[in-house]
Formats: C-alpha cells, sequence, structure tokens
C-alpha cells in the first residue's frame, strides 16, 4: 500500500491552505497528487525529474 503524505503546511483555514499536493515514495520514483481529489490519479516522476521540478520551483522558473 502506498503511503501518501501532505505538507504540514496543509491545513483547513486560510486560503493557501487548502490546495495541496500529496506525495508518495514509488518504486520507481515519486508520485504526486491532488488532495482535494485523489481518486483522479497521480504524476509519477522519477526520482530525478522530481528533484529537478522542486529546483525549479525554488528558482522561480516555472510559469503556468
Amino acid at each position: 500500500m502506498t503511503s501518501w503524505r501532505k505538507s504540514s503546511r496543509s491545513g483547513g483555514g486560510g486560503s493557501g491552505g487548502q490546495d495541496c499536493v500529496e506525495l508518495a515514495a514509488l518504486e520507481q520514483g515519486v508520485g504526486v497528487r491532488d488532495s482535494k481529489n485523489p481518486e483522479s490519479g497521480h504524476l509519477s516522476l522519477s526520482s530525478e525529474g522530481f528533484a529537478e521540478f522542486v529546483g525549479r520551483v525554488k528558482r522561480d522558473e516555472l510559469s503556468f
């Protein structure tokens, strides 16, 4: 069974605390899913791909 973890900053109240993702260690890397809709599936990233994604977020290199 996969164990999903949500950020400790996630919680009720406040506008920013409810829009969260959950992460899980998978055999082949890292799983990412929407905490409000976990049954919709998840994105699978390699460990290297996940590290690159987090680095780009921290460097503000992504535009949505």
